[in-house]
């Protein structure tokens, strides 16, 4: 197997060779006294990589109030994506449902509404109602669903959350972190059904009576922030107000949470203030691009002599404008591969370290099945080549 070093400065590099998305480089925080703020807790993290920006105790358990319907949503859309519901599916819902107060939309019981509609009134009103027809659909009850819930969140390595309802009206016992609500927003984030109600401002919920309900929605950043296309606020005395939020612009994405503001002027400013800090300070610099050839492979064997190969995963890395520390990107991949192969089949690897640690590991593989030259082939090759 042979070796390919490259070493990469970031802030000068020019990045021909490899481009794409990271994962996990969570360990390097960048900001610690160049944001001020209020809120109990707070985080700013880049989308791609997972990397943390800014963080302020952003581990702390926390009452997150309605952002916990974010964990709702999430199941509701992984449910869609599995195809075990349409958005046309029709939900009849319950006198327990209806009857949850707080923020709702005010569904009556025993009715159907398309999953859809209770969706997007949970995406963008908050609705309680909805939220816990939803539960009730796809578990039968809300304690089911709940421990659902829950169970994803270990899924999802949220080390630091205990859900006890599926709404986020005050509970005991019931917390996240703005850790753990930057996670989950990150993964809702994939899902492109989420984009289609996060992004409006102002619809309505017409009931099967023919009655309306004029729906809001509850993050006033997608109006008025540039590039804000998705997020969840909380509220309620216990909380105080909460919010995460992703906004993009270029190629950089990146999702704040704030947990604990004294008011909802506040949550909205200092979401916007972490924007601003990731947006002016920090770039996404693309290193590992799927589809670039790596390296070329010869075959033993094969139909074809050669082939080129590929890194299974994007690699992006995020660093501070006008920083100099650099990445290495090393290449180790085999001289020679005997047919017959299949799409998929590792040949080797990509390693990227960062002073010296190793942040990422990308198997390279071939794109294609080639398939074994029969002896008949064999025959006629060396013949041809004679």
């Amino acid at each position: 197997m042979r070796k390919i070093y490259i070493s990469c400065v970031l802030c000068i590099l020019a990045f021909a060779i490899f481009c794409g998305g990271m994962q996990g480089l969570t360990h390097f925080v960048y900001a610690s006294n160049d944001v001020d703020i209020t809120s109990k807790s707070a985080i700013l993290m880049e989308y791609d990589s997972g990397e943390v920006l800014f963080a302020k105790d952003e581990t702390q358990h926390l009452p997150v109030a309605s952002m916990v319907k974010m964990m709702t949503i999430l199941i509701a859309l992984e449910e869609l994506d599995a195809g075990n519901i349409s958005l046309d599916t029709l939900i009849t819902t319950t006198e327990n449902a209806s009857s949850m107060g707080g923020s709702q939309v005010f569904i009556d019981p025993y009715v159907d509404y398309s999953f859809e509609d209770l969706l997007k009134s949970v995406i963008m009103a908050s609705a309680n109602d909805a939220s816990v027809a939803l539960a009730e659909y796809f578990n039968g009850n809300e304690k089911a669903f709940v421990n659902r819930m829950n169970k994803r969140a270990k899924e999802l390595g949220m080390t630091d959350t205990n859900y006890v309802n599926c709404t986020g009206l005050p509970a005991p016992e019931q917390y996240s972190s703005a850790k753990d609500t930057a996670i989950l927003l990150k993964e809702i984030m994939k899902h492109e059904t989420y984009h289609a109600y996060s992004t409006i401002w102002m619809d309505e919920l017409v009931h099967p009576s023919g009655r309306k309900t004029e729906l809001v929605n509850t993050n006033r950043l997608i109006r008025y922030y540039q590039g804000c296309d998705g997020g969840k606020t909380g509220s309620t005395n216990e909380a105080g107000c909460c919010l995460g939020a992703s906004a993009k612009r270029g190629d950089m994405r990146l999702i704040s949470v704030v947990v604990g503001a004294p008011n909802s002027k506040t949550r909205f400013n200092e979401s916007a203030t972490l924007f601003n800090y990731g947006f002016a300070n920090f770039e996404s610099e693309k290193l590992v691009k799927t589809d670039t050839p790596i390296s070329n492979v010869a075959i033993s064997k094969g139909k074809i002599d050669a082939v080129d190969v590929f890194a299974q995963e994007d690699f992006s890395a995020v660093v501070k404008k006008g920083d100099t520390s650099g990445y290495e990107v090393s290449v180790e991949v085999e001289e020679k591969v005997k047919a017959p192969t299949k799409a998929g089949q590792q040949v080797g690897e990509v390693v990227v370290t960062r002073n010296g640690n190793i942040v990422k590991r990308i198997p390279i593989v071939v794109k294609e099945d080639i398939k074994h030259l029969s002896y008949f082939e064999t025959a006629q090759k060396v013949i041809n080549e004679w």
